[in-house]
């Protein structure tokens, strides 16, 4: 696994792109998170600017009862929330990267929102090892 500064880490696999999709999904479940939306950037960029854009997709990933925590702590949390993995076509392997979620805990000072993300960390970082 990798670091991507303070904000991000990040595995690659060289699953197909479709299969890392539903991969990542099976996992985040397995850890209690339920993709609440899914952005498929590619779609997007042709459907409003015309261009071909690499497979890349958001998954918007959210536990209920971790996300009633972290609102409870500071509803103001919820800007940035859900949780956002992405999954993109890097040649002959996918990336798929993760928010780090202990950044909420620099952005807000809270002892209980601290507790949350180190726990969303965990299971975050869980996700991504085992996909690697």
């Amino acid at each position: 696994m990798k670091t991507i500064g303070s904000y991000a880490i990040e595995v690659t696999t060289r699953l197909g792109f479709d299969d890392t999709i539903a991969r990542v999904t099976q996992l985040l479940a397995d850890e209690g998170f339920g993709v609440l939306t899914e952005i498929d950037v590619k779609a997007t960029m042709k459907d409003k600017l015309g261009i071909d854009y690499r497979p890349y997709k958001i998954l918007g990933a959210c536990s209920a009862p971790l996300a009633q925590r972290a609102l409870a702590a500071e509803p103001h949390v919820g800007v940035l929330m859900p949780c956002s993995v992405v999954v993109w076509d890097e040649g002959d392997h996918r990336v798929v990267a993760a928010m780090e979620p202990r950044l909420m805990s620099g952005v807000v000072d809270s002892s209980e929102l601290r507790a949350v993300a180190d726990e969303v960390s965990v299971r975050l970082h869980r996700v991504l090892e085992l996909l690697g």
